[in-house]
């Protein structure tokens, strides 16, 4: 009995996790269209924001400015010390 209940615990963590991954690629996919909606360089705009998106789990909003609702999307550095998320 205590099987059977440990193995349906851990199924159901399993599958809510990978519903929750789902559920936020849609919310970045979202967020991240609006976002980059008047970058001159969408593709790369995009890329970015998702990679920011999925690490911060949040998008400033607008299309510009507003990094102030996201500390950790304006905090994310490159290589080169320069801002990474769009």
């Amino acid at each position: 009995m205590k099987l059977v209940f440990v193995t349906f615990l851990l199924v159901s963590i399993i599958l809510s996790s990978s519903l929750f991954e789902v559920s936020m690629a849609g919310f970045c996919n979202s967020k991240c269209k609006i976002r980059c909606s008047k970058a001159g360089i969408r593709a790369r705009c995009l890329k970015y924001c998702g990679i920011c998106c999925a690490k911060c789990k949040c998008v400033p909003s607008g299309t510009y400015g507003n990094k102030h609702e996201c500390p950790c999307y304006r905090d994310l550095k490159n290589s080169k010390g320069k801002p990474k998320c769009p």
